[in-house]
């Protein structure tokens, strides 16, 4: 037993040193824009080809057009376009997202099934197809964009609480079957990052409270934030780009904060 998972965990790369993917298939969900788009340049500029994937037209060929990717536009929420994206991928990072705030008991039910739809069963559906190209291979790199929302809750987003949530269980089950293969996956969990998503939730806020988007921002996103600023998407693809690396293959089923010192409180 002891050589058959010796056998699967060294299975060496095409591309062998530090954030060296040469060789290697990446696809990231969300990619035309914010977190999604500086993983796709990250996974690009260590020598991946990366599929591009956003429901956005524009922004998923400009973005495959700079990195010289492949453009995919498809919306996550349907299964069946799902069916349609590549399944020879050696890392999958599933990035989409999409907010809405509101009350429990005024929450929209359609809006909460659309975003488990997009947040945790199109991950899954992509783990689905992806994962047979790993095992086959001997080594996969599955890297989930989590949320802090992943390990704690706030109020009013409970579809995207609940969403993040399951995104991590599905994590750790991928991780405990892929262990065997050389396939890991791990949760990134950031803070309030710089995206289009977090700038509508700060012009929320501005309009509720009537105060400027810098108290918005130091006062209510970051009040449990040791460190008083956005994190940047680059921030984020650094740590997603160093999971695919030569040094974490024994680092699986983990979730890592990258929040400011949120969690530390």
């Amino acid at each position: 037993m002891t050589s058959q998972f010796h056998a699967a965990s060294a299975s060496p790369a095409p591309g062998t040193g530090a954030g060296d993917l040469r060789g290697r298939t990446a696809l990231v969900t969300g990619g035309g824009s914010g977190i999604g788009r500086a993983t796709a340049e990250a996974l690009a500029a260590a020598g991946a080809l990366v599929h591009v994937v956003d429901r956005e037209a524009e922004s998923a060929k400009s973005v495959a057009a700079a990195i010289g990717g492949v453009a995919h536009v498809v919306d996550l929420a349907d299964a069946e376009a799902v069916g349609t994206l590549p399944a020879g991928v050696d890392v999958l990072v599933n990035n989409a997202g999409l907010q809405h705030v509101s009350p429990i008991e005024e929450f929209p039910p359609a809006r909460f099934a659309l975003i488990q739809q997009v947040m945790v069963t199109a991950p899954f559906l992509l783990m689905r197809r992806c994962l047979p190209h790993m095992y086959a291979g001997g080594w996969g790199r599955i890297v989930n964009v989590s949320s802090m929302h992943g390990l704690r809750a706030s109020a009013f987003k409970s579809a995207y609480v609940a969403a993040k949530h399951g995104l991590e269980g599905l994590s750790k089950v991928a991780a405990l079957e892929g262990a065997p293969h050389g396939v890991t996956s791990n949760c990134v969990n950031p803070g309030y990052v710089r995206t289009s998503l977090v700038e509508g939730q700060i012009a929320g806020q501005v309009a509720a409270h009537g105060i400027p988007p810098e108290e918005v921002v130091t006062g209510i996103l970051l009040e449990r934030s040791a460190i008083k600023r956005l994190i940047e998407p680059a921030e984020v693809a650094a740590v997603c780009l160093w999971l695919c690396g030569p040094h974490t293959g024994y680092i699986t089923g983990a979730s890592l904060p990258v929040d400011g010192g949120w969690g530390a409180h």
